[in-house]
């Protein structure tokens, strides 16, 4: 039977989970469902996930939602000697907390740009001030590494690298944050199927921002 993945193309949350997938070789069935046109809160998503979230994997009956859970529970559960998700006590923490690192400061922070780029609002200077702080941190914690943990690609790699895409997405100047620069440009290069998941044409997501403007607004404010 094949496993579920509720997705939306335009969410870095799903994002994270296909490219998990992808690199582990796992066929996921990818259901399109569109959270500005209110589709995961039916009543059938929202039995399947009470906090009605994207993503959701249905694995045969085990339902589990969190991106970072998904990309964990896939490691687990599909390739569990795989180096993506190091099964050494020691390096797989340091994979953790980047994960949640990515969590409490990266992904929440970039809402300072993603206001003014796809919400038409302007942020308030003390967001835009504490995001260019976690780049200049961020770019000091990737210093020359390829990886931020160890010597080969981690869902950690993957998490960073697709909520940090969104520097990419805007053309934001990274002359400030070279390490940074260098590990974006090197990763989206050396992984093949990082443009088909994650690039697509800005005049898509304008009409989707046209018709659902309401709901990223609710997401960035």
């Amino acid at each position: 039977m094949s496993v579920d993945i509720y997705s939306f193309k335009y969410s870095p949350f799903c994002r994270t989970v296909l490219m998990t997938a992808r690199e582990l070789n796992i066929d996921l069935n990818v259901i399109e469902t569109d959270p500005g046109a209110d589709q995961t809160l039916t009543p059938e998503y929202i039995k399947m996930n009470p906090v009605h979230s994207l993503p959701t994997l249905n694995d045969n009956g085990f339902i589990l939602w969190e991106s970072r859970a998904i990309m964990q529970y896939l490691c687990n559960r599909y390739a569990p000697d795989s180096t993506l998700y190091p099964k050494e006590p020691k390096k797989r923490a340091l994979v953790d907390r980047w994960l949640n690192f990515d969590m409490s400061f990266v992904e929440s922070g970039k809402y300072g740009i993603m206001m003014k780029a796809f919400g038409g609002v302007d942020p308030p200077e003390e967001k835009v001030i504490a995001y260019k702080n976690l780049l200049k941190q961020l770019d000091q914690l990737i210093g020359d590494n390829k990886y931020l943990v160890g010597d080969h690609l981690t869902i950690a790699d993957i998490a960073v690298l697709v909520t940090s895409s969104i520097l990419l997405m805007v053309n934001y100047d990274l002359t400030d944050y070279p390490n940074l620069g260098r590990w974006l440009r090197t990763l989206t290069t050396e992984l093949p199927y990082f443009a088909e998941i994650n690039i697509f044409p800005k005049e898509d997501m304008d009409k989707w921002v046209a018709r659902s403007g309401h709901y990223l607004k609710r997401k960035m404010l």
